[in-house]
């Protein structure tokens, strides 16, 4: 199916489901030959398409997103769950309407606003909008009991990461000493008076849109979302500030672009202070803190993610090489962020485990 889409053809069954779609809207799309097939670049677990047909009106044309599961993925995430969050937040107001279903994909309402760029993240005033969206998504209420997942779902993955790669690619990424690694993570960051809530779990700038006029954000994109601790999410979304995944080389990562001490100080008070109360330096203090050490936690999660795309993804994109750069910071980061210079592994002073 992808590759017919990506040829600008639309499957027939697929045809059937934007026909009723575009008569839900009003529209009559007589001619399935006047649709415009334009694929979006910047995705990695899914294919993303821009569907277009004229209007009955004749005015602008309507513009919908079809989404294409990608292969093998149902290892990262739950799709029933997945889709039950999405049309869940959506009723909350949150990002776009499910318009349609095929067997595998969906159609999405497009959002009339602008995808945030990788420089976007480091504008102020932006980055301070994205911290009060942030924290409301993280105080939706959403359905299902509220227990942090992302331990189990990192152990699940990387008993998937051991059965589908080969001995070396094993031994260089440590894998028989990452359960060691997620326990002990494990055990020095669940605190009892830490703050859990619907986390997004991928607060990339590709997810993030922004209306210009109003200047409101919409976070989509919400396949890994899950309840976990909060700073988690936050440590996540300052990762993500390492990457550009629109560039020559979208899977190399410049951590020389992660977030200084005052931009992350920043964020974490407009974070904070979104809901009307003014943070003490002790409650922004304690809470950077938290963050800089669930980095370990997230370096993990999308390493284990990367052994395992490599796999069973075929969306270009050097799964393997990102992930050996997250191992690479892991380990680079332990000693610093946990005071502790005991390690299961040994790097040089480029970061490379060997």
């Amino acid at each position: 199916m992808l590759n017919e889409f990506m040829k600008g053809c639309i499957p027939d069954e697929v045809k059937m489901v934007l026909q009723s779609v575009a008569c839900s809207l009003g529209d009559m799309v007589g001619d399935m030959s006047a649709l415009q097939v334009i694929p979006l670049k910047g995705a990695m677990t899914n294919a993303v398409f821009q569907i277009h047909w004229p209007t009955r009106n004749g005015d602008l044309p309507r513009k919908v997103l079809l989404r294409v599961y990608g292969e093998g993925v149902d290892v990262f995430f739950n799709r029933k769950d997945e889709i039950r969050n999405f049309e869940c937040i959506s009723r909350h107001g949150h990002g776009p309407r499910l318009l349609g279903r095929f067997t595998k994909g969906r159609i999405e309402e497009f959002i009339h606003a602008r995808t945030l760029s990788a420089s976007d993240l480091r504008d102020p005033d932006i980055s301070a909008l994205i911290a009060a969206k942030l924290r409301e998504f993280h105080n939706l209420e959403m359905p299902g009991p509220k227990n942090v997942l992302l331990w189990s779902r990192m152990r699940n993955w990387l008993s998937h990461a051991r059965n589908l790669c080969s001995p070396k690619i094993a031994k260089d990424f440590c894998l028989d000493t990452l359960e060691e690694e997620i326990s002990m993570l494990e055990k020095e960051l669940s605190q009892d008076h830490q703050e859990i809530g619907f986390c997004h779990n991928d607060l990339q700038y590709g997810n993030v849109m922004m209306d210009e006029e109003t200047r409101s954000i919409t976070i989509i994109d919400y396949e890994y979302a899950t309840f976990n601790p909060v700073a988690y999410d936050i440590a996540n979304h300052f990762c993500e500030m390492a990457a550009n995944y629109h560039s020559e080389t979208p899977h190399i990562l410049d951590y020389s672009k992660y977030p200084g001490l005052e931009e992350r100080q920043r964020f974490l008070y407009n974070y904070l202070s979104s809901a009307g109360n003014q943070p003490s330096d002790n409650e922004v203090g304690q809470i950077l803190n938290n963050v800089e050490k669930y980095t370990l936690a997230n370096h993990l999660f999308w390493g284990l993610w990367g052994i395992i795309s490599a796999h069973a993804n075929n969306i270009d994109f050097d799964y393997i090489e990102y992930a050996r750069q997250r191992s690479q910071q892991y380990w680079l980061r332990k000693p610093l962020l946990l005071g502790s210079q005991k390690t299961s592994q040994d790097v040089n002073v480029n970061g490379s485990v060997v």
